[in-house]
C-alpha cells in the first residue's frame, strides 16, 4: 500500500541533522509531510516462526553493544550523600533488567514496510524480502529476495516500490547503525533473481514507457547531500544513466510519484525554497517540464487530478500554506488560481488527493482537524478530531471511497478512523477502549513568553494523582526546522504516565506546530525567541502546580539540544536532571566548517557566522557550548553516536569536557560537602543518527532519570516489560 504524505519533512530526513542536526530514523510515526513519499510503516504482532527464532532480540544485541561512558563523579572527589539509596536502587534496576533481557516472549513486535500492488502485499519477513496474495496469511508467502546475501549487519527493508506492471520489485535495505542505503531490484519469475544493486540511493519511483518497459528514477546520496538523479532499466535493454544533476549545494533532490501515477515529480529543495520539475508518467524519457522557477522564500509541492494541478504553496500573503490549482499544461505561478486558504496558526500535516475529494490534515490551535473538499463542489467539510489525538499516522490507500487514517499520542497506541466518502461520516474503529483514556489526563495549556506570545503546551499525567506538585516532571522540546514536536506512541512515556509522572510537550517556536510564521520567529535571529518559550513554559508549569524544579527533568534530541543547553547555562535552577540523544551543542564551530556535510543546506536555520558577523555574534549568545561557565548544572546525560555524520561527534565531546571543566572549578570554589551533578557521555557505537527504539538507550535513560530524582526505579521496569516485546 502506497503511502504519499507530502514531500517537505520527509525530505528534510535527508538533509538535516533527527536531521540535519535534527531527524532520527522514523519508524511508527508520523504524519508530517513526507511520509506519503514512503510506504505505509505498520506495526505488526507475530508469533514467533522458523524464520524469526534464529534473530537475537534488540535487548540481546544492545547488551552485546560496547560503549563508553563516564560520569563527573569519576573525577570529583566528592562524597555522595544518598549513595546506599542510589546502590539500592541500581540493585533493584539490575534485577528487573536481567529478567527483561532472559525472559522468553510469546510474541515479537516488528517494524515492516509494506506496500500492496495488484493481487499481492510486498514485505519483510524475517531476513527477506516476500510476497503474499493474503496481507493477514504470515504463514503462506514466496520468499523474493535473501536479505543475508548482501552481507550487512542485522539489515531491514526502509522502502518498497514495484513495477507498474509486476516484473520487477525495488527495495531501499539499511541496517540500524547507519543512515547508508541500497537499493536492490528483483525480477519478479518463477525464480526470482537479484538484477541489480545500487549503492547510497534516498528515493526512488517507477514508471512505464510508450514501448511497455519499466524505467527506474532513484536519487543518489553522497555524504548526505542527494544532488543526482539516475534513471535505470533492466533486462534485455539494460541501462543506467545521469538524469539531472543540482549545481547549488544549498539544494537537495527528492522524487515523488503524485498518487495517480501520471507525472513523477523532482522536487529541489532547501529549507525555504522549492522547485518541481515534471516527468509524463507515460512519456518519462521526454525532457521535464519546470512547473515553477525557484523563487527564494517561496515553498511548493504538486499532486495532479484530471489534468489539473493541485499545489499547496506558500506563495501571497499570509505566507502560510494555501491549496491552488492550474492546468497542468499551463503550470507556471502566473495561472495558478487560489483554491483553498488555510487560518492563520495552522500547520498543514498532510494532504490526499481521491477521485473527487482532496482531503487536508491540520493542526490548529494545537488541535487536530480533517477538511475534506469537495471537488465537484468546492464543499469543505471541517471534522474536530478527538482531543486526545496529538498525532497523524498515514493509512492511505487506492480506494476512492474512503480515506483511513491513525490517531495517536505519546501514551496512547495508534488507533484507527476512516473517512467514507459516500456517507460524509468520520468511522471509529471499534473494540475495547484502552484504558489509559479514564486512568490519565491530556490538557492544553498556554505560556505566556517574555515578549507576549502564547505558546502551547500539551500535558500529561494520571487522573488519580493527589498533589502534583510532588510528583516528577518530565519536559519535551525541540523548536527547530519548522519541525513539530514528536507526538507519537512511545510506550516508556506512558509508562512513567502510569507511574506518577507528568509529562509536559512546550510547542516552542523554531517548530512547526502553528505553521511557517512560528518556524520563522525562531530561526536565525530569532533562535532565542524559543529559549524564552521553554523558560516561559517550565515557569508556566510550576507556577500552576505542576511539580516543582528539584523534581523537573527536560529531555530532547538532535537540533533541539540546542535549546536544552542553552536553558542549563542561563537558568539550571529550573532543572534536577537532563537526558539528551546525538545533541547539537556546538553551533558556532560546526557552522564555521563548511567542510561538513551538512553546513551549507543549514545555514538557513542557523545562518552563517563565517561571513556575517551578525549572526557569528548572535550564535554566540546562545550557542551552549560557547556559554558554558563555573555554576551548579543539572545532572545531564549524553547519547551519542560514534560515526553520525549529521551532528559530529567531535563537538560533543568538547562540550561535555568543557562542561567538566566548569563542574570542577565550580565544586573547588563551593567547597566540601559540595553535591555535584551527575555528566554521564554515553557513545554508541555505528553511524545512524538516532536509534529511536533501542532497548537499551530506554532503559538507561530511565534509569538515570530515576537515580537523580532518588525515585524507587522497580515498578516502572517491571512495567516496562509488558510494553518492550522486541
Amino acid at each position: 500500500m502506497q503511502q504519499k504524505s507530502k514531500l517537505f519533512l520527509q525530505a528534510l530526513k535527508y538533509s538535516i541533522p533527527h536531521l540535519g542536526k535534527c531527524m532520527q530514523k522514523q519508524h511508527l510515526n508520523h504524519c508530517n509531510f513526507a511520509d506519503h513519499y514512503y510506504n505505509r510503516i505498520k506495526l505488526k504482532k507475530y508469533h514467533l516462526t522458523k524464520c524469526l527464532q534464529n534473530k537475537p532480540t534488540i535487548s540481546e544485541l544492545a547488551r552485546n553493544i560496547p560503549s563508553r561512558s563516564f560520569s563527573s563523579k569519576d573525577f570529583l572527589p566528592i562524597k555522595q550523600e544518598n549513595e546506599k539509596s542510589l546502590s539500592e536502587n541500581m540493585d533493584a534496576f539490575e534485577k528487573v533488567r536481567t529478567k527483561l533481557e532472559t525472559q522468553p516472549q510469546e510474541e515479537y513486535e516488528i517494524i515492516n514496510a509494506e506496500v500492496k500492488h495488484g493481487g499481492f502485499v510486498y514485505y519483510q519477513e524475517g531476513c527477506c524480502l516476500v510476497r503474499s496474495k493474503d496481507e493477514e496469511d504470515n504463514d503462506n508467502y514466496e520468499v523474493l529476495f535473501n536479505l543475508e546475501e548482501l552481507k550487512l549487519d542485522q539489515p531491514f527493508i526502509d522502502c518498497i516500490r514495484v513495477a507498474p506492471d509486476e516484473k520487477y520489485v525495488a527495495a531501499k535495505i539499511r541496517t540500524e547503525d547507519s543512515e547508508a542505503s541500497t537499493c536492490i531490484v528483483v525480477k519478479l519469475s518463477d525464480q526470482p533473481v537479484m538484477e541489480a544493486s545500487f549503492p547510497n540511493v534516498s528515493s526512488f519511483e517507477w514508471v512505464k514507457d510508450e514501448e511497455e518497459e519499466d524505467v527506474l528514477f532513484y536519487t543518489f546520496q553522497r555524504n548526505l547531500r542527494c544532488h543526482d538523479v539516475y534513471r535505470a532499466t533492466f533486462g534485455d535493454n539494460k541501462r543506467n544513466e545521469r538524469f539531472y544533476t543540482e549545481k547549488d549545494p544549498s539544494y537537495f533532490v527528492f522524487l515523488y510519484l503524485t498518487k495517480d501515477s501520471r507525472f513523477l515529480t523532482i522536487n529541489i529543495m532547501n529549507k525555504t525554497t522549492s522547485e518541481v520539475w515534471l516527468i509524463d508518467g507515460l512519456s518519462p524519457w521526454d525532457p521535464p517540464v519546470l512547473i515553477q522557477k525557484r523563487i527564494h522564500g517561496v515553498l511548493y509541492y504538486v499532486e495532479h487530478r484530471d489534468d489539473e494541478l493541485y499545489i499547496l504553496t506558500n506563495v501571497g500573503e499570509p505566507t502560510e500554506f494555501k491549496l491552488m490549482r492550474t492546468a497542468a499544461d499551463t503550470p507556471a505561478i502566473m495561472n495558478w488560481d487560489l483554491f483553498f486558504t488555510m487560518k492563520r496558526n495552522t500547520k498543514v500535516v498532510d494532504l490526499d488527493m481521491f477521485k473527487d475529494h482532496c482531503v487536508l490534515f491540520l493542526k490548529h490551535s494545537n488541535l487536530l482537524y480533517v477538511n475534506v473538499i469537495g471537488l465537484a463542489d468546492d464543499s469543505v467539510r471541517s471534522l474536530k478530531l478527538p482531543p486526545w489525538a496529538c498525532g497523524f499516522i498515514m493509512d492511505t490507500n487506492s480506494d476512492p471511497k474512503n480515506c483511513p487514517f491513525q490517531l495517536c499520542s505519546p501514551i496512547r497506541p495508534p488507533k484507527y478512523y476512516t473517512y467514507k466518502f459516500a456517507e460524509g461520516k468520520l468511522f471509529e474503529e471499534t473494540g475495547h477502549e484502552d484504558p489509559i483514556t479514564k486512568t490519565s489526563r491530556v490538557l492544553r495549556l498556554e505560556a505566556k513568553s517574555k515578549d507576549g506570545k502564547s505558546v502551547p503546551m500539551t500535558i500529561f499525567h494520571k487522573t488519580d494523582s493527589e498533589d502534583l506538585q510532588k510528583k516528577p516532571l518530565l519536559v519535551h522540546v525541540y523548536g527547530a526546522y519548522g519541525m513539530d514536536l514528536k507526538m507519537n506512541f512511545r510506550p516508556e512515556r506512558r509508562v512513567l504516565v502510569d507511574d506518577g509522572w507528568i509529562l509536559a510537550y512546550c510547542h516552542v517556536r523554531g517548530g512547526g506546530e502553528l505553521g511557517l510564521q512560528w518556524h520563522a520567529d525562531g530561526r536565525l535571529t530569532k533562535k532565542l525567541n524559543g529559549l524564552a518559550d521553554l523558560e516561559a513554559c517550565i515557569k508556566t508549569l510550576h507556577g500552576q502546580g505542576f511539580s516543582q524544579p528539584s523534581l523537573t527533568t527536560l529531555t530532547a534530541f538532535s537540533a533541539g539540544g540546542v535549546l536544552v543547553g542553552a536553558l542549563c547555562n542561563s537558568n539550571p535552577e529550573l532543572l534536577r536532571a537532563v537526558t539528551l540523544e546525538a545533541p547539537f551543542l556546538d553551533v558556532l564551530n560546526t557552522m564555521m566548517d563548511t567542510t561538513l556535510p551538512l553546513t551549507l543546506e543549514e545555514l538557513e536555520e542557523w545562518g552563517n557566522p563565517s561571513s556575517d558577523e551578525k549572526h557569528k555574534s548572535y550564535i554566540k549568545r546562545y550557542c551552549p557550548y560557547q556559554n558554558i561557565k563555573p555554576q551548579h548544572y543539572p545532572s545531564i546525560h549524553i547519547t551519542a553516536y560514534e560515526n553520525d555524520e549529521r551532528v559530529p561527534l567531535k563537538g560533543i565531546v568538547n562540550y561535555t569536557e568543557k562542561l567538566k571543566e566548569a563542574i570542577m572549578e565550580h565544586a573547588k570554589d563551593t567547597g566540601e560537602g559540595y553535591q555535584a551533578p551527575n555528566v554521564v557521555l554515553d557513545i554508541q557505537p555505528g553511524g545512524n543518527h538516532v536509534i529511536e527504539d533501542s532497548h537499551k538507550k530506554i532503559t538507561a535513560q530511565i534509569k538515570f532519570l530515576y537515580e537523580e530524582l532518588g525515585l524507587d526505579s522497580t515498578s516502572v521496569f517491571e512495567n516496562l516489560k509488558k510494553y518492550l516485546k522486541f
